[in-house]
């Protein structure tokens, strides 16, 4: 239920204001919600387990045109310091996605990386943890099964490839021509091709990878490949864009360190 006492401006500005992933909402979308008149907010899902939660929300806007706009709202609390973090999506099938990226409770005893001491060594010695990541570059090098037809979806297409490429953090992300010849996307489907938990340094890190397939104006198509991961120094979340496949697996598996 929405606050009686909250204005849907003051609502919209609070749902904003709190969203880490804001930035990435369409232009078109944020200029939409400023005629927003009315507003009402709903409890979609929620689980809670083992100190771990998160609850799905969805926020219905009645705009000044007569038309409708709805929001999705993920809040958890996955991060590294345990407070409750907000992101925002336009998409139901976008804020599942994002929920069934978040760490659940046993995924580090799932992916084998249990038995390490707080310094990431595994006290049965060295020659289990390289066998441990032997397993993981093997894993990240794995041949993918079939590909299932693809669904293209007509959905601000070239917006969205504008928003993957723009939160990519890598030097050799693709360039303008990229960018050019994606802006007459007319429909994409996303798919995610592997994700693992590991021990990186002896901290736990995600590598999850993603095709994004775009149908071009011309009936051709071209793919996006996104590495997200947290194999970073501080521990944070970090996405890198590739043009093909192969470089974005090459990628994970230098982020991976393997001895």
């Amino acid at each position: 239920m929405s606050d009686p006492y909250e204005t849907t401006e003051e609502h919209l500005e609070r749902l904003l204001g709190r969203a880490l992933n804001s930035f990435d909402l369409p232009d078109a979308t944020v200029e939409r919600l400023e005629s927003a008149l009315a507003h009402s907010t709903s409890l979609h899902s929620s689980h809670h387990s083992a100190g771990l939660h998160r609850e799905t929300f969805k926020h219905a806007f009645l705009l000044s045109d007569g038309s409708s706009l709805t929001l999705w709202e993920l809040a958890h609390n996955a991060g590294r310091d345990g407070a409750t973090q907000h992101e925002l999506y336009t998409e139901a099938a976008d804020v599942r996605l994002a929920a069934s990226r978040l760490p659940r409770q046993g995924a580090a005893d799932a992916f084998g990386v249990s038995g390490a001491d707080a310094d990431g060594r595994d006290p049965q010695g060295e020659d289990a943890g390289l066998d441990t990541d032997l397993e993981i570059l093997a894993a990240l090098m794995a041949t993918r099964p079939s590909p299932a037809p693809r669904i293209f979806i007509p959905d601000n297409s070239a917006d969205h490839a504008r928003r993957v490429l723009r939160r990519a953090e890598n030097a050799d992300r693709p360039g303008p021509d990229a960018a050019l010849r994606l802006g007459t996307a007319v429909a994409h489907q996303i798919t995610q091709a592997f994700g693992r938990q590991c021990s990186v340094e002896g901290r736990d890190a995600g590598f999850t990878l993603y095709e994004h397939a775009f149908l071009l104006r011309d009936s051709s198509e071209v793919s996006l490949w996104e590495v997200e991961h947290t194999a970073t120094p501080d521990g944070r979340h970090m996405c890198e864009v590739y043009e093909t496949e192969r470089a974005a697996r090459e990628a994970m598996e230098l982020r991976a360190q393997v001895r």
